[in-house]
């Protein structure tokens, strides 16, 4: 399971009774040797299957092609199986759209990928969805899922199949709106005072502190900041112990609002030793 990530990667295998074991969010060669030492020092159970999800949630890293082969190709050698999350892979911003799993010959035999309606076609209250890949898993997934439910509303089925099915315009409209978002909120916070990397892709920047906070804990810097500027954000923490001393932005308000939001910001920041005052420090904590 990458750490950071999205909570209910880790919740769903842990309400089923699994264990999980961390490795780094980021698509690197790190994430091979880290890999590679949890395989060796489990051995009974066996790990079974490792989650990925790029464009990740929180942290908005993009795989690459290269990656997915060398990820396959792990997963055959090791025999686990790969659940890819693709609910962001229309969001992306600097050109190339970010691949999926399955592109890599043989990928099938061993992944499934999942994907939304919500993020790609703003159906985010009407929860569909569906997964793709290796027959033997989705079998398994069809009889878990005849048991768990009844089936999603049939109008709510047919639109989703009308949105898949007809143009394609709204998807370049959508990644144009975020995208104009993206641009406003590293600029405003920019001069704010807080440096935030650009996302690649998904609705998200995952931002560590500014300077001044970075000695206490993303919790209590995302409680002062809806406390002293009304700008509310998840802390990393929320998502693994990894995401400590960052927090998730979400850009899901229009450009006015994210420089209204800038604004607030920078007096909030600007306030920053005296607001610390009655702050513990991360070091102190017990």
């Amino acid at each position: 399971m990458p750490n950071p990530s999205y909570p209910i990667h880790a919740f769903g295998f842990l309400m089923a009774g699994g264990v999980i074991r961390s490795v780094p969010a980021e698509p690197t060669p790190q994430l091979f040797a880290h890999l590679e030492r949890v395989d060796h020092s489990i051995r009974f159970p066996k790990p079974i299957a490792m989650v990925v999800c790029y464009p990740s949630n929180p942290t908005s890293y993009v795989a690459s092609l290269d990656f997915y082969k060398d990820l396959v190709a792990f997963a055959k050698k090791h025999e686990v199986f790969i659940l890819s999350d693709l609910a962001y892979a229309e969001l992306y911003y600097n050109g190339e759209p970010p691949p999926s799993v399955l592109q890599v010959p043989g990928a099938i035999d061993i992944a499934v990928e999942f994907t939304s309606m919500s993020k790609t076609y703003s159906m985010a209250g009407w929860r569909m969805g569906f997964a793709v890949g290796n027959e033997r898993l989705i079998a398994a997934l069809t009889r878990v899922k005849s048991y768990l439910d009844y089936g999603a509303f049939t109008p709510v089925q047919v639109a989703a199949v009308a949105a898949l099915n007809g143009p394609q315009d709204c998807i370049q409209e959508m990644r144009d709106t975020y995208h104009k978002r993206r641009d406003a909120m590293v600029e405003a916070f920019g001069r704010a005072g807080w440096d935030i990397p650009p996302p690649a892709a998904s609705m998200f920047a995952w931002a560590p502190l500014p300077e001044k906070f970075r000695n206490i804990s993303s919790m209590d810097f995302a409680t002062l900041m809806v406390e002293k500027s009304g700008v509310a954000v998840s802390p990393g923490s929320g998502f693994g112990e990894h995401g400590e001393g960052f927090v998730r932005i979400a850009m899901v308000e229009n450009e006015q609002r994210i420089r209204q939001a800038a604004r607030n910001i920078r007096r909030f920041l600007e306030a920053g030793v005296e607001t610390l005052h009655n702050v513990v420090p991360l070091a102190n904590r017990r």
